[in-house]
């Protein structure tokens, strides 16, 4: 891991929305803008809950925030809908790109699944092409402001579906044309990894980078499973994975005179190679407590394990999920980070570069995006 090179951490008394972000699990079917996904739905004869778009993005909100992950899921009726079409799926990436730079991303992986934009007509090529064009107009049009981005496309296979070795082959075919990786997603309970086990081995001989959704909706076999059968590098989301620590307190006694408690923890065998491995968790702290995924911790954001996960040497990154269905922005999570766990400059920086190290880019392209995080974050400090 990268050290950071802040010394020390000033006040938070800027804007946290200047700090340069890096952003691994982000849907593409998720972050729509409302106003658009009315547009679209006109265009297409598809009925939303509101032609408002204020309106719509509360209902998204709103449906999203049930404690249910088959609830949110639910929701992506309606943006996968109207994202069917060659001119939807331009638009709508370009925007993505665009969305991301504003909120100070300058490097993104977007997650989508190709085998969901098939209903008019396309192909699987064709889709993913229509998905390049918007990325690469949206890079131009946010270098047209005078702005850098660069975003990569992690093409997912849906785990209900029986097309893994078919998009794992899509994914590899694309490796020149903007894909960086390869993701399993959608109902994670009852469709471990290693249903897919052929096209992750395919996958390995590519030498094609995996990330697996694990640790969300299922637990430490859901983990291992993305482990030893999905040969992951990261973990989609990975919360879980908190499920394999105990901690236990010496003295718990209130009348100790002011001392406190000391908590001895202890890893389990999937939490320790995990940590001692580097393996990168992609934590959406929102989403999770949307979701239900932190549930057995407790109900409020103070209860999400992040911060022991990040505390015991965890490589833990911060991302958004869905920017549509929580509310949320890459900023959103920082500043909720910042409020709820009293993290400093020096610890947004750590989780950053861990992002940034964690990336599907070559080593060469890590190191140059690691020192402008760097510098970016020294030009703020001093």
């Amino acid at each position: 891991m990268t050290e950071p090179i802040v010394d020390a951490a000033p006040a938070l008394d800027f804007d946290l929305k200047n700090l340069p972000k890096v952003s691994l699990h982000d849907h593409l079917d998720g972050g729509l803008r409302p106003a658009t996904i009315i547009e679209l739905a006109e265009a297409v004869g598809h009925t939303l809950p509101s032609t408002d778009p204020v309106a719509l993005g509360e209902w998204f909100r709103e449906s999203a925030d049930s404690g249910s992950l088959v609830r949110y899921l639910e929701t992506f009726d309606h943006t996968i809908a109207v994202m069917q079409t060659k001119e939807a799926l331009v638009r709508v990436a370009k925007e993505f790109v665009e969305d991301l730079a504003d909120d100070g991303v300058v490097y993104g992986e977007v997650r989508w699944a190709p085998e969901q934009h098939l209903q008019k007509g396309l192909t699987l090529d064709e889709v993913v092409d229509a998905v390049q064009e918007g990325i690469e107009a949206g890079v131009e049009a946010v270098a047209a402001r005078g702005r850098d981005i660069q975003v990569g496309q992690l093409i997912t296979a849906m785990r209900h579906a029986d097309r893994s070795q078919e998009i794992a082959e899509l994914a590899v075919r694309h490796r020149e044309n903007g894909a960086v990786g390869f993701d399993i997603a959608g109902a994670e309970d009852g469709f471990p990894p290693s249903r897919f086990k052929d096209a992750f081995t395919y996958l390995a001989e590519q030498h094609f980078p995996a990330t697996v959704h694990a640790g969300e909706a299922a637990g430490l076999d859901s983990i291992r499973s993305a482990l030893v059968d999905g040969r992951a590098l990261r973990l989609g989301h990975g919360v879980r994975i908190a499920e394999d620590i105990s901690v236990e307190f010496e003295d718990m006694d209130p009348e100790n005179d002011g001392e406190e408690a000391v908590g001895m923890v202890t890893l389990g065998e999937v939490a320790a190679w995990v940590r001692d491995r580097g393996i990168a968790l992609e934590i959406c702290p929102s989403s999770n407590l949307q979701t239900g995924a932190i549930a057995e911790f407790g109900e409020g954001i103070e209860s999400h394990p992040i911060d022991m996960l990040y505390q015991l040497g965890f490589n833990v990154t911060v991302n958004t999920d869905n920017r549509l269905m929580s509310g949320v922005t890459l900023t959103n999570e920082f500043e909720l980070l910042v409020e709820t766990f009293d993290y400093d400059l020096d610890d947004l920086l750590e989780l950053t570069l861990n992002a940034a190290e964690a990336s599907f880019l070559s080593l060469d392209e890590k190191e140059a995006l690691v020192e402008y995080i760097n510098d970016a974050y020294a030009n703020l400090a001093g």
